[in-house]
């Protein structure tokens, strides 16, 4: 799991924050290791570069990456999309970090529905963020598991709970990075007011699907009401 944008609501922050998940199999990991050789060489990066796609300066490789993920029929991608100016309500008293778990929170809802619907049991690791301690993440799994609400199928999870880790080491989490970015660049406006819907179209066909819905799954948008369906229209056929 990786993110992209920002996680405050200041005026000068990113309009919204994306976090996604790349999906793999055990049996698979080999696959996504050979994917992610054959993209540095692809992309012009010495066998152990970190691809991250900020470094992806130029619109073909970018482009070329998200054809990439979207070629794997392995990968599963789900993301949750906060559009930060949409929210409204329940927003008082919620700082950077509560606004980052809430993000995982979603997001842990849809992995652990992907794997008991398989009968499987998913393990997840999350980017290292900066300022953010392991003890948080245990301490808001605690709570969540308290949570009667909670729409978490904690027996499809890890009962471990989740990791912190750098892509540095745990290369499967660059997939993540690259589906965040090229996410995030579909909804956030550059410096001239255009968004780049390309790249997640590109993998589309990867986004976690539960029969026809999407947007409760692999593209969950947050808050997903009457401003947000007007403002995102085109989410709807993907």
């Amino acid at each position: 799991m990786d993110e992209a944008g920002q996680r405050s609501r200041t005026p000068k922050s990113s309009d919204h924050f994306v976090m996604s998940a790349v999906i793999i199999d055990d049996e698979h990991l080999a696959e996504a290791s050979d994917c992610l050789a054959k993209l540095r060489v692809d992309l012009g990066r010495r066998p152990d570069d970190h691809l991250t796609w900020k470094n992806l300066r130029g619109h073909s490789l970018r482009l070329h990456a998200s054809q990439v993920l979207g070629q794997q029929p392995w990968l599963t991608i789900s993301s949750v999309v906060v559009c930060k100016r949409h929210i409204t309500q329940g927003i008082e008293g919620i700082d950077d970090d509560l606004a980052y778990l809430y993000t995982v929170r979603y997001l842990l809802e849809r992995l652990s529905w992907h794997a008991r619907d398989r009968s499987r049991q998913s393990s997840y690791t999350l980017a290292h963020v900066i300022r953010f301690r392991m003890e948080k993440l245990r301490e808001y799994e605690r709570l969540l598991r308290a949570d009667p609400d909670c729409k978490i199928a904690w027996t499809a999870l890890d009962p471990r709970g989740g990791q912190l880790d750098q892509p540095q080491r745990l290369e499967f989490l660059q997939l993540a990075d690259l589906a965040a970015s090229a996410t995030f660049a579909a909804f956030e406006p550059d410096h001239y007011g255009n968004t780049e819907r390309r790249y997640l179209e590109n993998f589309s066909e990867r986004l976690y699907r539960r029969g026809e819905n999407l947007t409760s799954y692999g593209l969950k948008m947050h808050p997903w009401c009457s401003s947000t369906k007007a403002a995102y229209p085109w989410v709807a056929a993907l």
